[in-house]
């Protein structure tokens, strides 16, 4: 028997009479990897939107690790393992690739809401941020801001970020898309 970590059943949005995602039952299974794959248009980042809760199913159910989270919040979704990213790249500009990385650490400190603590207290988090950035092969990059990096090695850094999160499931948004052969192929490995 396989170990299906996500499972959806009939997961349907409809956008005011057009049907963007229709009866999706999908069993993914832990420690594998899937891709959802179509043209232009076919719904797949719908149906991200659906399965991480920030779009609502008109239909469908939606189960992790065999529990319903159809109607989870998208900050429950996270909270539980399942973590995506998106599209377009989402970091932090203006901070450096180690502190981009750092900031996904930062949960399991606890101290996410302490707003005046000085930044020398993350300094802990340097090590296994560093071994992040090594995985996605940035550590040259770690004290360089994010804007410098080229579009290739920031879509790499949200790779590193979202893996900070220690996440049970990761959805990656068409994580290569508008790179080179270079950069794909890195993303890949």
């Amino acid at each position: 028997m396989t170990d299906v970590i996500l499972e959806t059943r009939n997961l349907t949005k409809e956008f005011k009479g057009f049907t963007a995602v229709s009866a999706v039952n999908l069993q993914i299974e832990r420690g594998h990897i899937h891709a959802l794959i179509g043209p232009n248009g076919a719904g797949k980042t719908t149906c991200f939107n659906l399965l991480t809760k920030f779009l609502v199913p008109t239909s469908g159910q939606i189960l992790f690790n065999g529990r319903d989270i159809t109607m989870d919040a998208p900050a429950q979704i996270a909270r539980q393992g399942i973590i995506r990213s998106f599209q377009i790249s989402a970091v932090f500009p203006h901070m450096s690739v180690l502190e981009n990385v750092r900031i996904g650490l930062q949960r399991k400190l606890g101290t996410s809401f302490h707003f005046w603590k000085n930044g020398e207290s993350l300094k802990q988090l340097d090590q296994r941020a560093m071994q992040l950035l090594e995985e996605v092969d940035l550590t040259s990059f770690a004290h360089t801001t994010t804007v410098d990096l080229p579009y290739g090695r920031k879509r790499a850094l949200e790779i590193a970020t979202t893996l900070a999160m220690e996440p049970e499931l990761m959805l990656l948004d068409e994580p290569t898309q508008g790179m080179g052969h270079e950069d794909v192929d890195r993303v890949t490995a």
